[in-house]
């Protein structure tokens, strides 16, 4: 038996040793505890002195067994006396029962809601005062004299305890008041004592870290939260008993919420610390959005270095694409389907791999798409064991996420590949015929987890403190020390965690974690007005968005688009940014929506990020950046138009 059940049985033999009957409800008027008295005083039968007996049920049977006289409507004085029992006001009072016994009831509010009630047997009482009475005029002068200074020595302390009990229905209403105000808050507000058991709870903790209860009165921190979640905490509670105040911030291992607590001590001017008031806070969006902007601000701290190749070779990449994608619908022999997969994605890599240096420090863009999450690991196993040497094995497997996600699916397949490859040179020696691990799932509904495991000997002191640092390589003069740091960055930018650490039995673990947003849903086909001057781009872009559904019509410069706009049916207009002639696609957007366009307008481009013409048409109209595929048009072409 624990220390708390011990006092508990103590309790409970204690109450039912004293002659008083006693009952406890709770705020929800049910029977929270009672003594035997109370049963044998009032002949309850057992399911009404059970923990959990609504109080309307008591009072229905004795009303209908006639404890409270004949009544011309017992369902109107049970409801009567409910109404007066859930104002929870304190009262005294006497009453005579059937049989000619009396008893007083006495009842007083509980600060956590609820009353609690005594009933005394005051017959014998009440039988001397008859008996009193009946013998006053034998009784001396003195002592009737000795009786009126009583009786008006009563009569003030009545009049004294009217005003304190008005002043206690005054408190009383002001602390339902305050905890109206605090259970409305969106965080969640508590009190522990010095024995960091709790005292009062807003009874928000649920909706701040899901999974924990709600009813936490008289339970420790360590009982409620876990002893993960207390463990990180209790440095905090201690400090603030001593007289320091903190804000803290952890991340909640269960949940995998952001959490953020204030704690302050209990202490009124110079007196001692009584305990810790806690107020707790959700943060997770606000988390998230935090390190992105704190990663994008990174980002512009350096120049691009890449920006010029890049156009050029976003623009190939596109062509390669699409006649990938043409090869893939014909008639190919064993085989060649898996390698124009693989060609395909090793493609969509290649416009990420020859920036890599430039994506470190200089600004880029997330072009977040609905991902079919077991399609892109399907479209990674090719890549993947196409890497490893013979023998060594692949396995990847994806829990629950049966429906699309929205994120970058290029830059996802290019870090799980980094972290693929990393872990196949950590392996070579010793592990060559050991097996690498892919897991996907989600995590409490706000994490997507994506976690990559070896068997090789695992990080290093060394590498765990700095393998996230861009340049650091165990590899010597083979490696870049780019790769790390490179999912690192792109994860940070997503607004996501990594996480590195070593296996119990052996190997490394990779834990990247990005924010888990459903895609949205997709709209329906419409018609789609392309602008396009390299006729290799257009037909690509052409193919890909008529295989999905669009009908497509075609200009090569922003006057032969003009001329083609005003033809009927037309939902999209998606023009390239540098076109010949005199018009550019941001003049031939902005002629579009100021002339009232009925159709979207959204512009494409392999310029960087910073070029002018490219922020122009950025603060107006969407931006689609090449090299295009088809998960970029369908999300792009399937919104709603404004």
């Amino acid at each position: 038996m624990t220390l708390e059940d011990a006092h508990a049985a103590l309790t409970r033999a204690g109450l039912n040793l004293i002659q008083q009957a006693l009952s406890i409800y709770d705020s929800d008027l049910r029977l929270a505890l009672c003594n035997a008295r109370f049963r044998t005083m009032f002949d309850l039968p057992p399911d009404l002195v059970t923990p959990g007996a609504p109080f309307e049920d008591t009072i229905r049977f004795l009303v209908l067994r006639g404890e409270y006289g004949p009544l011309d409507d017992p369902e109107a004085a049970v409801r009567a006396r409910v109404q007066v029992a859930r104002a929870f006001r304190p009262h005294y009072m006497e009453r005579e029962r059937p049989g000619g016994r009396w008893i007083s009831v006495e009842g007083a509010p509980l600060p956590q809601g609820g009353w609690v009630t005594v009933y005394t047997d005051i017959t014998e009482i009440k039988i001397q005062e008859r008996l009193l009475r009946a013998r006053s005029a034998e009784l001396s002068e003195q002592l009737l004299a000795h009786a009126e200074r009583l009786g008006q020595a009563n009569r003030q302390l009545a009049a004294t305890n009217a005003a304190l009990e008005e002043a206690k229905r005054e408190l009383t209403e002001m602390e339902a008041r305050t905890r109206l105000t605090t259970e409305m808050m969106p965080a969640h507000i508590a009190h522990v004592g010095r024995d960091l058991r709790y005292t009062y709870s807003n009874r928000r903790l649920s909706s701040v870290m899901p999974g924990r209860p709600s009813h936490i009165l008289g339970l420790t921190g360590r009982q409620v939260l876990g002893p993960a979640a207390f463990a990180r905490i209790e440095p905090q509670l201690r400090a603030a008993l001593a007289g320091e105040p903190s804000v803290f911030e952890f991340t909640d291992d269960d949940s995998g919420r952001r959490i953020r607590a204030a704690f302050t001590p209990d202490r009124i001017g110079d007196g001692p610390i009584n305990g810790v008031y806690i107020l707790s806070m959700d943060v997770t969006e606000e988390a998230q959005a935090r390190e992105a902007l704190a990663q994008t601000r990174k980002r512009e701290v350096a120049a691009q270095l890449t920006s010029g190749l890049a156009h050029d070779f976003a623009n190939l990449l596109t062509i390669i694409l699409g006649l990938q994608g043409r090869l893939q619908k014909l008639a190919l022999p064993d085989g060649a389907q898996e390698l124009v997969q693989a060609t395909l994605a090793a493609a969509r890599r290649g416009g990420t791999l020859l920036d890599r240096i430039g994506r470190i420090s200089g600004p880029r863009e997330l072009r977040p798409a609905p991902t079919d999450l077991r399609a892109l690991l399907d479209d990674l196993r090719p890549l993947a064991i196409a890497a490893l040497p013979e023998g060594m094995g692949f396995h990847a497997t994806v829990q629950g996420l049966e429906t699309p996600v929205l994120l970058d699916a290029g830059s996802l397949q290019d870090a799980l590949l980094n972290l693929i490859l990393n872990a196949r040179d950590a392996m070579r020696a010793v592990a060559p015929q050991g097996t690498i691990r892919l897991t996907a799932g989600a995590r409490s509904d706000t994490w997507l987890e994506l976690v990559v495991e070896d068997e090789g000997p695992g990080f290093s002191p060394l590498a765990l403190d700095r393998a996230l640092d861009p340049f650091f390589t165990t590899k010597g003069g083979e490696g870049s020390g780019l790769g790390l740091s490179m999912v690192y960055d792109n994860v940070k930018l997503a607004g996501g965690t990594l996480r590195l650490e070593n296996r119990p039995r052996g190997g490394a673990r990779v834990t990247l974690r990005l924010p888990l947003r459903p895609a949205p849903a997709v709209g329906p086909t419409q018609m789609v007005l392309l602008v396009e001057d390299s006729a290799p781009i257009r037909e690509t872009v052409r193919d890909l968005l008529t295989g999905l559904g669009h009908a497509v019509i075609e200009a090569a410069t922003a006057d032969e688009a003009v001329a083609l706009a005003d033809l009927p049916g037309i939902g999209l207009v998606l023009t390239d940014i540098t076109l010949p002639g005199s018009l550019s696609g941001v003049d031939l957007a902005e002629r579009l929506a100021a002339a009232g366009h009925p159709a979207r307008v959204c512009l494409m481009t392999s310029l960087p990020a910073e070029d002018a013409l490219r922020a122009r048409a950025a603060a107006r109209f969407a931006v689609l950046a090449k090299p295009v595929d088809a998960a970029a048009l369908a999300a792009l072409a399937g919104r709603a138009a404004p």
